[in-house]
């Protein structure tokens, strides 16, 4: 190989991941026009899409909770031989880890051994729980680029620092493409009413667990207000069963459904846009609705066996990321037992008077700010082209 020709093992395990990945794919090849790359590893749709090379599919290995993830074990082992196989066949110049860091921590342990260099993009949320783990980023990845404002520091405070701070891919990436009038003229919302967005979520078991909880709140926020709209936003049309399924749980409760509800699909970003308000479940949806400025109150409902086991592991006061990034609670969070239809409601109210509306719009335009300007991608290439020399 040429100096200018690159191997790069690249792995993913989650949809959010597989897209991150493709994105530093793309900023890798146009960080350094004149090399050849080959790109291989866990590959999503999106890296797929953009010619990575797919080893195993990380399609398969995005499994949520303790149960779910015991059955599958079996699965996880076969794709880490296999990677581990295929690393020490082709030789990457370099192994870069995109986030899922129960797979991927253990990764580049391996990977490390065998004397590869290690990049880990989009660091292990170790500051929540599982803090030990900050021992296998001290040995064995070379160079840990974070998302998070508030990560170096924290490292840092651990005496490592092979980190950098690239800024957040979502600061670039999320962006309406129609304005919040065209939105509501094109599903008939009327512009002179309230609209709510309800997101449950992108996963079955979370959309199981929530959308019926927020639907049940929408009936009791229009009882309280008769002119409110509500939307109700999935990533694909695959998860309209999943509406279906959350309208027959609420109504053999007895409880009637919203007269004005509307589902959209593949539209998140124009939805948060021209809601005034929104019910939101934890995890990157709330950065990207604090980005859009939409004021919201967080959700979160899994298993109660899930959350049996992991609640004593969390040692952060905050569980919404907007409200860590801020270092205050900005944004309510309902979680588990604290996720009723009551509680929504409440707060959804609260929101949408026009003062507290105003002033959660500023704080969340503060917390925009700390997530730095755009280009994370491109910082991240250029971070990882400087390793490899």
């Amino acid at each position: 190989m040429s100096k200018r020709d690159y191997r790069a093992m690249i792995v993913a395990g989650e949809p959010s991941g597989d897209k991150h990945a493709a994105s530093l794919v793309k900023a890798l090849e146009q960080a350094a026009p004149d090399a050849a790359f080959q790109f291989f590893g866990s590959a999503g749709p999106a890296m797929r899409q953009a010619g990575v090379e797919p080893v195993v599919n990380a399609d398969d290995l995005a499994i949520v909770g303790v149960p779910e993830i015991a059955r599958a074990l079996p699965m996880f082992l076969k794709a880490f031989g296999d990677l581990k196989k295929a690393a020490t066949e082709r030789k990457p110049d370099v192994a870069v880890l995109v986030d899922f860091p129960d797979f991927n921590l253990r990764l580049a342990k391996a990977l490390k051994k065998k004397g590869f260099k290690v990049v880990y993009y989009i660091s292990p949320q170790l500051w929540a729980w599982r803090r030990y783990r900050a021992e296998t980023i001290r040995k064995y990845v070379d160079l840990l680029l974070t998302i998070l404002p508030f990560e170096a520091d924290w490292y840092a405070k651990r005496d490592i620092n092979h980190v950098e701070f690239v800024g957040n891919p979502l600061a670039a990436e999320v962006s309406p493409k129609r304005s919040r009038e065209e939105f509501r003229s094109a599903y008939e919302f009327d512009n002179e009413k309230p609209l709510i967005a309800l997101l449950p979520g992108s996963r079955h078991k979370e959309i199981s667990k929530i959308l019926p909880e927020l639907l049940a709140a929408a009936s009791l926020i229009e009882k309280q207000l008769p002119e409110a709209q509500f939307v109700a936003a999935f990533a694909d049309e695959r998860r309209r069963e999943e509406l279906s399924a959350a309208e027959k749980i609420v109504r053999k409760k007895g409880i009637e459904m919203p007269k004005r509800l509307t589902a959209v699909f593949g539209e998140t970003y124009d939805t948060l846009n021209a809601a005034d308000a929104a019910a939101v479940t934890s995890g990157t949806a709330t950065l990207e609705t604090a980005i859009i400025g939409t004021p919201m109150v967080m959700v979160y409902k899994g298993s109660d066996l899930n959350y049996l086991l992991l609640r004593p592991l969390i040692n952060v006061e905050h569980f919404c990321l907007v409200n860590l990034i801020a270092g205050e609670r900005v944004v309510k969070e309902l979680v588990q037992h604290d996720l009723t239809p009551t509680a929504v409601s409440t707060e959804i109210l609260r929101l949408l008077r026009p003062d507290t509306n105003a002033e959660m719009r500023q704080r969340l335009a503060k917390v925009r700010e700390k997530l730095g300007p755009g280009g994370a991608s491109q910082r991240a290439a250029g971070a990882i082209l400087g390793l490899i020399g």
